[in-house]
């Protein structure tokens, strides 16, 4: 194997921004080591309560809830993840095929034995193939309202199909994500992504989308996800001549904030969301303020960039409509929802036009009733008033504006423009505990909010070296906190002094896959390319699916003139990552030359 031009080629990419299209937020100001570091527990025992606490599962409601537990079967949300194996084929159009020429790749979705399979490859100008990816799909998230997203599962890791069926048009397209990069099978799952679309996932902490056997305690979203573990409850309720209280959750018996905080967990998104030192996503707890675990942060919105976003925003919307201000917050989202019913669409105008009669009349509306009536649907409020519109980040897709208005040009309130608190101008916390309104948010949870943000929004760099100053003084014993400073010493120049942070780090917690990264970089810079290969190959084994880190160590392997080395990591690279076609270049050169 030579080094000539292509490996230069090799080199610049693998350190480019065009080599992480999976893993966006590498080359972020913070690492993507957090979760980890925070937590170095499993996630399964990571609850304040789980010595007290027994999930049980839906099945066991089932038995005295009967009736309640059809009902939610029949929903979206209790239809929200089934097994790839399921009941949807004939619904989706099957066999299919999708030609994306913007990335030139062709993938098609089969059923075959009972199982759904989905596979990408590239013509060969000759007609043949020049490689072929047929990956089984293990789960499907969604329940049909606006699609079913496919994913697939290796080595216990969890990944996006590139292709998802859409509704509307009844087709298959892009997964969102996917419409002009190709990810292959290779873009994780992350535990916060499936915290909000399963039951109870089981995701190993401090890894890249890995994830325990089996993945899923339950697969769709069910009743303890609402009401907590029903372990007590179920034990009260057997011996109810001793039982002292129910021992479960009802949301309709706490505080509109308590109510609401388990809706935001999933349905609204917010431009950050960031757990809580220690936390963990098994941590949010129906029940108990969603701000001790999550903090959801919004970008203080202008009125040249107004918060003109429906998908997954439910909850902020609905604080912008004059209905919930009027209310004295009392509005809530089970004011207007029934988690255990959903109406069909023929019966939803009528469903939630009553629900808005609860607080206004047929004389509210200025339109007359005789001409409400004769429209089709008839009398509809929410259709007027909260109109479906299309979502920017998913195609063929459509969600509800929550924020309730009187006109179509109804101006936001004054309000919106001005909730940024004193202690934290530059980002508006969505969900403060009562009376915590005014208060800053930690300097570890706004040391991830800014890094986060300023991946994108480089005005926020600025927020984040401050936040990190800070930690540096107040905080040196924290994984997170030398992580970052290493990062931050990186980009800099300061390769010494960045070993010495990433190496810190490395001590103070299990070793995470970004920093052994990092350190790996700084070594390289500080000409220990052996050392660095070393943390390249740990880096690698904890995240065995970032194609980054793969590419640099062949890299870095090549430098050393360790050809029979690079050359098996190029095999396994192009083995994983298949749909590089530039790596399957080099490796086909790689093949083509003797071995020293």
């Amino acid at each position: 194997m030579s080094i000539g031009l292509e490996w230069s080629t090799v080199v610049r990419r693998a350190t480019g921004a065009s080599a992480l299209l999976c893993v966006p937020l590498l080359l972020a100001l913070l690492p993507g080591i957090v979760a980890g570091v925070r937590s170095g527990q499993n996630p399964v025992d990571a609850s304040p309560h789980a010595s007290s606490a027994q999930y049980v599962g839906s099945i066991a409601c089932s038995r005295c809830h009967d009736a309640i537990y059809r009902s939610y079967s029949r929903t979206a949300m209790g239809r929200s993840m089934e097994p790839g194996a399921g009941e949807h084929f004939s619904d989706l159009s099957l066999p299919a095929r999708f030609t994306n020429d913007q990335i030139d790749r062709r993938f098609e979705v089969f059923a075959r034995d009972g199982k759904l399979y989905e596979s990408e490859f590239a013509p060969a100008a000759d007609g043949s193939e020049m490689f072929r990816d047929t990956r089984s799909i293990a789960w499907m998230i969604g329940a049909g309202m606006n699609g079913y997203g496919p994913v697939v599962e290796q080595d216990h890791y969890l990944f996006q199909a590139p292709l998802s069926f859409y509704t509307r048009p009844g087709t298959w397209g892009p997964s969102p994500g996917y419409e002009s990069a190709d990810l292959g099978f290779n873009r994780p799952i992350l535990a916060g992504c499936i915290f909000c679309h399963a039951g109870r996932a089981n995701p190993v902490a401090g890894t890249n989308g890995q994830y325990a056997d089996p993945p899923f305690s339950e697969s769709s979203i069910g009743c303890e996800n609402c009401h907590g573990p029903g372990g007590a409850h179920v034990d009260a309720m057997s011996h109810p001549s001793t039982a002292k209280g129910a021992h479960i959750v009802s949301p309709a018996r706490l505080s509109p904030y308590l109510a609401d905080n388990i809706c935001m967990a999933c349905h609204q998104t917010g431009d950050v969301r960031v757990l809580k030192p220690g936390k963990t996503y098994r941590d949010v707890w129906p029940g108990q303020p969603l701000d001790e675990t999550l903090s959801i942060l919004i970008v203080p919105p202008s009125p040249e960039s107004p918060p003109d976003v429906d998908h997954v925003e439910h909850y902020y919307s609905m604080t912008l409509s004059k209905c919930y201000r009027s209310s004295g917050a009392r509005l809530s989202c089970i004011s207007c929802h029934d988690p255990h019913v959903q109406p069909t669409p023929v019966e939803a105008p009528a469903y939630f036009s009553r629900k808005c009669m609860a607080c206004h009349s047929n004389q509210s509306c200025k339109i007359p009733l005789q001409v409400r009536m004769s429209k089709q649907p008839a009398n509809d409020c929410a259709g007027c008033h909260m109109p479906k519109r299309d979502i920017q980040v998913i195609s063929h897709s459509s969600a509800t504006n929550h924020r309730i208005i009187a006109r179509p040009d109804e101006p936001f309130p004054d309000i919106t423009f001005h909730q940024a608190a004193a202690a934290m101008p530059d980002l508006i916390d969505l969900d403060p505990a009562p009376g915590k309104e005014a208060a800053a948010l930690p300097d570890l949870t706004l040391l991830e909010a800014y890094g986060e943000l300023a991946a994108s929004r480089p005005q926020y760099v600025g927020s984040y070296l401050q936040v990190l100053a800070r930690l540096e003084k107040s905080e040196p014993g924290n994984a997170m906190v030398q992580a970052s400073v290493g990062r931050r010493e990186l980009k800099a120049g300061n390769f010494a002094s960045a070993a010495e942070h990433l190496q810190r780090a490395l001590a103070l917690s299990p070793p995470q896959a970004t920093t052994c990264a990092d350190l790996a970089d700084a070594l390289t810079h500080l000409d220990r390319k052996d050392d660095a290969v070393t943390w390249l190959d740990k880096s690698i084994r904890l995240d065995p699916f970032n194609p980054f880190t793969q590419r640099t160590l062949v890299v870095r392997l090549i430098d050393l003139k360790q050809y029979a080395r690079a050359r098996a990591a190029l095999e396994h690279y192009v083995q994983v990552f298949p749909q590089d076609a530039f790596m399957r270049r080099m490796l086909e050169k790689a093949r083509a030359q003797p071995v020293p």
